[in-house]
């Protein structure tokens, strides 16, 4: 089963599982859990390949969504589910195959489509750095910026950079990433409906949820509502915690 840490205590609400996006783990969403824990159980995971989870040599959507139902039987269900990205599109998938362990829905800019852009430039980056030679982050920073320009991606990064581990490692299955990159960032042919409440919330500066994408969005989630993070891009959860905290608090207290 996926690596999960827990915070808060279960209460009248339903227990919320937080599933995090691509190069990202449980511990990049402690901040946003544990405002979330106030009045509930929070569960937030490693999905495969990523952090202290397992690897595996396929990284599917209908893989990823399978472990996060392991997950939700195993603490018991249904749940309320926040995902993020890659995260987002995994809830997605369990929530349309297995709608009876999904109570309320959040996706976290991304829509249920296949997007043209590729992550393998910064996969590439990472396997580049001499790990052998590294034993500072701010080392790993100054190496990592001679292809990442971005000190805000780079951070995100750098993250998932084990440097107490001997060797040092990254914690992220970079070789099966890199190849199922295609998978990753394409949305798979499944099948359903889920009829629950769900909310896309989309970065204002970020281009992933598109006014195109909503008769899609609506086909599938046909109680969707639509809401927006003027001032955040993709990251919008690190971008703008407070406002998202805030409007996932809302959203998961059942507040009008």
């Amino acid at each position: 089963m996926l690596n999960v840490q827990r915070q808060g205590a279960p209460s009248s609400l339903p227990g919320l599982l937080v599933v995090h996006g691509l190069f990202g783990s449980a511990r990049n969403w402690g901040a946003i859990a544990r405002r979330l824990a106030q009045d509930r159980e929070v569960i937030t995971v490693d999905m495969r390949n990523h952090g202290e989870s397992f690897w595996a040599e396929s990284h599917g959507y209908e893989d990823m969504a399978q472990d996060l139902a392991e997950v939700i039987a195993a603490v018991g269900g249904p749940m309320d589910v926040l995902g993020h990205s890659m995260g987002g599109k995994a809830a997605m998938v369990l929530a349309l195959q297995a709608p009876e362990l999904v109570d309320r829905l959040m996706v976290a800019d991304i829509a249920p489509v296949a997007y043209g852009h590729s992550q393998t430039h910064l996969i590439a980056a990472m396997q580049a750095l001499p790990l052998a030679e590294m034993t500072t982050r701010a080392q790993a920073d100054a190496a990592l910026s001679q292809q990442v320009e971005d000190a805000s991606v780079r951070a995100f990064l750098l993250q998932s950079l084990d440097l107490r581990a001997d060797p040092v490692r990254w914690r992220l299955n970079l070789d099966v990433l890199a190849r199922e990159m295609d998978q990753i960032t394409g949305w798979p042919d499944v099948t359903g409906i889920f009829s629950g409440t769900t909310l896309f919330l989309a970065g204002g500066r970020s281009d992933y949820i598109q006014p195109k994408h909503r008769p899609v969005i609506r086909a599938l989630f046909p109680n969707a509502r639509f809401a927006k993070l003027p001032e955040a891009g993709h990251w919008l959860h690190a971008e703008a915690p407070q406002a998202f905290a805030e409007t996932a608090r809302m959203w998961f207290s059942r507040a009008p």
